[in-house]
């Protein structure tokens, strides 16, 4: 269940950082990097990852053909299975932060998205 919860904050944050749009694994890999300081070496491990996740994950979007339940079912153990991947590549401090980053967003995410009607700048 906290890999589901994790997963979907992983999707989560891909939105809400792109602005709407969908992250490059780039981009996705740059963002952890700056906040997890990652090294090099794990950002290029982890880019890779999101590359072939980001490459089944459109294959599966068009396999799909539009139906929403079969997509989010084909998609679940694909996202569990990049981020063990990417679990498999942090330092035990760095798994968990990402856990609790992830934890955050789920969070963020049952309250509505996290833009609401707070106290501004």
């Amino acid at each position: 269940m906290l890999t589901c919860c994790i997963l979907l904050g992983i999707a989560t944050v891909s939105r809400a950082q792109g602005g709407g749009m969908r992250m490059s694994p780039e981009d996705r890999a740059k963002q952890l990097q700056t906040q997890l300081k990652l090294s090099d070496d794990q950002t290029a491990k982890i880019t890779v990852i999101y590359k072939t996740q980001a490459a089944k994950r459109d294959s599966i979007r068009t396999a799909s053909n539009g139906d929403r339940d079969a997509m989010r079912s084909a998609m679940m153990p694909l996202m569990q299975a990049s981020n063990k991947q990417v679990m498999d590549i942090l330092t035990p401090d760095q798994q968990t932060a990402y856990k609790k980053m992830m934890e955050d967003m789920r969070a963020q995410r049952q309250n509505g998205g996290g833009g609401g009607g707070g106290g501004g700048n």
